[in-house]
């Protein structure tokens, strides 16, 4: 049985808030990046710290939202209240997007580091997307049994995901520390690739992708405790711990694992981890993996629902979507996510596994970069009416909106393509609920 609620119960605190935003940002994209970035060098390393610096500011923007405006429903009461409810739903239209898209890439990704466990199953071509599909329909299960449920799930493998990195980052510091930093494994890995603008910006587009995240804590804002206090702490914290994770774990495999190896490999971690301590911790670091991406897809499962839900509660999507299960979770809206993940790896399922990954990761990129831009401009045009002030998060907003816009142009002219044609396809579903505003 359903019913709608008018203001959902506020059960989020701040731990909670913190696993949300550390275990949705780590998820599969650290364990497979390595990969990806291996053939820019330097590059790399550039990219990240600009990409960390930035998502640093928008991070600390976002915070200063949920101060500035407390008792917002998150993001879409940000936007709204500076340029309008069209472009609040529109930008919170592209970022639902990117949420159930993001859930099909991490339910592939999880996939990629269940293969060593059992190589002859997953042998056969549709048994990844299958098993993705299986990730998807289970995490939406416990979403289902709500906040609780899902909280709990998000605590535990938030503090199992870390496990990994740290063992990477302790790895590199026992090797480097003991004289290796000059051997075979040392400096000489990195990819000898010339240090410019252009491949700094690409390297910087695809580091976003393991960033994206750190705003997860203002998306359910209408159910955390003490939203004000609670999301701006847990989003800086989150922020930076991951920040930092994420450049020593990047910068370990750069100097441990080969680059023309790990540029070819689908699990760098696992691979980096067999190469110094054998097989079977290769494998253990597979299964860590596994836990990181189970509790990304859990916690973006729970936050898929909260976007719809708020959109109906303020009459801009269909009102049924406000229902909400004896657990206080949005069934309609959890539904339609689900299907719509489900339908995108199940219309992909004679493509290869890298093919799929990577077609996702430039449709979320686009998509959450929407949101960002949108967070930096909403906090200037608050800034500028007076209803926001300070000197630092007044250059935390224009380095935020710079940041994003730059980040368009290295993620290149397909991607800023989706991003408007993500916008463009909530034009039917907005002027047919303003022209109805029929509930069902």
């Amino acid at each position: 049985m359903t019913h709608e609620i008018q203001a959902p119960p506020r059960q989020i605190g701040f731990w909670t808030c913190l696993a949300l935003v550390i275990g949705n940002t780590i998820g599969t994209g650290i364990f497979l990046l390595p990969a990806a970035l291996a053939p820019f060098g330097w590059n790399a390393l550039y990219g990240w710290a600009i990409t960390v610096g930035g998502a640093l500011c928008l991070a600390y923007v976002f915070a200063e939202l949920a101060r500035t405006i407390p008792n917002a429903g998150g993001p879409y009461d940000y936007i709204a209240s500076a340029f309008g409810p069209m472009a609040g739903f529109f930008v919170m239209w592209a970022y639902w997007i990117s949420q159930w898209v993001t859930n099909a890439a991490i339910g592939i990704g999880l996939v990629s580091y269940l293969e060593p466990f059992a190589p002859e199953f997953f042998a056969r071509p549709a048994a990844g997307p299958l098993t993705a599909i299986a990730l998807v329909i289970a995490m939406t299960a416990v979403a289902l049994r709500g906040v609780r449920a899902s909280g709990s799930v998000q605590i535990v493998t938030t503090v199992l995901k870390i496990i990994p990195l740290l063992a990477v980052i302790l790895l590199a510091a026992v090797v480097f520390g003991g004289g290796g930093g000059t051997s075979a494994a040392g400096t000489m890995n990195i990819a000898p690739m010339p240090v410019g603008g252009a491949a700094i910006a690409g390297s910087a587009a695809l580091a976003l992708w393991a960033m994206q995240g750190f705003e997860a804590g203002t998306v359910p804002a209408g159910r955390v405790i003490d939203p004000g206090r609670t999301i701006a702490r847990a989003t800086l914290i989150g922020t930076l711990f991951v920040g930092i994770i994420y450049v020593l774990v990047t910068f370990a495999v750069f100097l441990l694992l080969p680059s023309e190896v790990a540029a070819k490999s689908t699990a760098p971690l696992a691979d980096l981890m067999s190469r110094v301590w054998g097989s079977e911790a290769g494998k253990v670091i597979a299964a860590f993996a596994a836990i990181s991406a189970l509790g990304a897809l859990n916690g973006w499962v729970f936050l898929q629902a909260e976007v719809p839900l708020v959109l109906a509660e303020r009459g801009v999507f269909p009102r049924f979507f406000a229902r909400v299960n004896e657990k206080g979770a949005p069934v309609y809206a959890q539904i339609l996510g689900c299907g719509l993940s489900v339908a995108l790896i199940a219309t992909n399922l004679s493509s290869g596994m890298i093919e799929i990954y990577s077609f996702i990761i430039l449709l979320a990129t686009a998509a959450t970069l929407v949101l960002y831009l949108a967070g930096a401009l909403t906090m200037l045009a608050l800034l500028k009416r007076g209803q926001a002030k300070g000197a630092t998060v007044t250059a935390a907003a224009l380095v935020g909106a710079t940041y994003a816009l730059w980040t368009f142009y290295g993620a290149g002219g397909q991607a800023t393509a989706w991003g408007a044609g993500l916008l463009a396809t909530g034009i039917p579903v907005y002027f047919l609920m303003k022209r109805a505003r029929v509930p069902e």
